[in-house]
């Protein structure tokens, strides 16, 4: 798969994701071939460009999961984009509540792991597609600890709003680490832009300061012990965190999930490790059929999960079909993952044919 420019588009070219409108309808499915009309149409959409299979290239697989969940991402972000643009100009918002309830339908109350993909994304559409995922991210996490569907509206609200300050800048920053003077820019603007929204709950407002208060403070030291106990700001922290390390980029390779959770446990002082287990326990990382990296530089795939320690799952060999239990102390002692293996879309290379394979032995 090849990530090609809308500008180098050219007709008879294949899509390797869906394209969708604002309303979620289907325009064009995978393995569409483009026309020039197609083109034409696909340039108005503001795209930086579009993930193209190679001339021989199989569709890739993807769960019916896979393709709601980014149906909805498309769908939400031309109505966060719109809601977002009315307030930031001092209007009210078209459709935020019921925003919010739709990603709490969708996500709030999930009773099995998703598998959550980025998008690409630029300077132009980077605020938009951010709040959108830490939106996701902290309903998911919050159903996972066992929230009321009137806690987890808090946070949802919170999230779509808490990042609104970032529009009022000249270049909207798209990397994971913002400098501190612009941080600061970011947090005074949103709280001068919700101050005078005004229709807004105070406990919304209150919560956007508190995680703002974390993100700001580089110094973990610094942190009160009440902002640390505070698990709604954490929930943001921890959301927002997650989606800026592993968020695809116009001129950088993301984290991957594996090491972006490594990181995230890590800094028990700056983020909760609760939280941070919830978050595993809601989104597959290493999970039977993916293609992994070991520490002994060879690669492998994952035979069986281990949903007490992800890290430490059983993986084949690749090089001589050998197994790697990697929660016996003995093993880990000589080889850990590194990393997961990805396709060019960022999405967790996987390879069911050799898993069904093995099954079958």
């Amino acid at each position: 798969m090849l990530f090609v420019k809308v500008d180098d588009l050219r007709a008879g070219m294949r899509l390797g994701k869906p394209i969708y409108n604002k309303n979620g309808v289907l325009l064009y499915d995978r393995d569409t071939k483009l026309t020039m009309q197609a083109i034409y149409g696909i340039k108005n959409f503001g795209l930086l460009g579009l993930y193209i299979l190679e001339p021989a290239e199989p569709v890739p697989p993807m769960t019916e999961d896979d393709i709601t969940f980014e149906r909805f991402q498309t769908m939400a972000v031309f109505s966060i984009r719109e809601d977002l643009d009315l307030i930031d100009s001092g209007k009210k918002d078209k459709g935020l509540d019921w925003l919010c309830s739709l990603i709490i339908k969708n996500y709030g109350g999930l009773d099995h792991k998703i598998n959550f993909v980025q998008s690409l994304r630029s300077s132009e559409d980077f605020v938009y597609k951010h709040v959108l995922n830490v939106a996701i991210l902290s309903a998911i996490i919050a159903g996972q600890m066992g929230f009321p569907v009137g806690r987890i509206n808090l946070l949802v609200k919170a999230a779509v709003l808490h990042d609104i300050g970032a529009l009022k800048l000249n270049q909207i920053p798209d990397a994971e680490d913002v400098d501190d003077g612009t941080k600061e820019i970011i947090k005074r603007n949103t709280q001068e832009t919700l101050t005078r929204y005004g229709d807004l709950d105070e406990d919304v407002q209150k919560l956007i300061t508190q995680m703002q208060e974390l993100y700001t403070r580089e110094d973990a030291g610094n942190i009160s012990d009440a902002l640390k106990e505070s698990v709604n700001a954490n929930i943001l922290y921890v959301a927002d965190a997650y989606d800026r390390m592993t968020a695809m980029k116009s001129f950088e390779e993301p984290t991957s999930e594996v090491k972006a959770v490594r990181a995230l446990l890590a800094d028990e002082e700056r983020y909760n490790k609760k939280v941070v287990n919830a978050l595993i326990q809601a989104i597959n990382i290493l999970y039977p059929g993916v293609c992994v990296e070991l520490t002994n530089g060879e690669k492998g795939l994952v035979i069986l999960g281990n949903e007490e320690n992800i890290f430490e799952p059983v993986v084949l060999d690749f090089r001589d079909n050998s197994l790697y239990d990697l929660s016996s102390p003995s093993v880990k002692e000589k080889v850990q993952i590194a990393d997961v293996m990805k396709t060019m879309d960022n999405r967790i290379k996987l390879d069911h044919k050799l898993l069904e394979e093995y099954g079958a032995q």
